[in-house]
């Protein structure tokens, strides 16, 4: 499983770790009962510590996305993909209302923050 850190993120890397696999596992890339990595392997593959490793797991596994059997490794648990899409949604609508309150103040038309989207979008493709 390919997994990328960025240095540059101001997000920390277990919390890159559990927003990738997450975002497998929401969109069907990865799906029930699949393996992942064994935490070891994926902390070596990554070259980054076993802690912070089974960190993302461990809220992978508290969040409800995989679960642990002892001696076998973790796996894509069984999942209501509409519960997880309309938590998805509420978190979009939130940021959306962050960002209409803040758009009078910068002079921002509805014009200007779709353009903002658009490149930002673009800027996304091409990584």
């Amino acid at each position: 499983m390919e997994i990328i850190i960025s240095n540059a993120s101001d997000k920390p890397i277990y919390e890159q770790i559990y927003t990738q696999i997450k975002n497998r596992i929401i969109s069907g890339e990865l799906n029930e009962g699949d393996a992942l990595p064994s935490i070891r392997a994926l902390a070596k593959d990554l070259r980054i510590s076993v802690i912070t490793t089974k960190r993302a797991y461990d809220e992978l596994e508290h969040d409800g996305f995989i679960y642990t059997v002892s001696a076998k490794g973790c796996y894509v648990a069984q999942k209501n993909t509409e519960i997880m899409r309309e938590g998805q949604l509420r978190q979009i609508e939130q940021h959306m209302r962050e960002i209409m309150s803040l758009a009078p103040a910068c002079r921002l038309s509805d014009e200007d923050i779709i353009e903002m989207l658009r490149i930002m979008q673009q800027e996304g493709n091409e990584r």
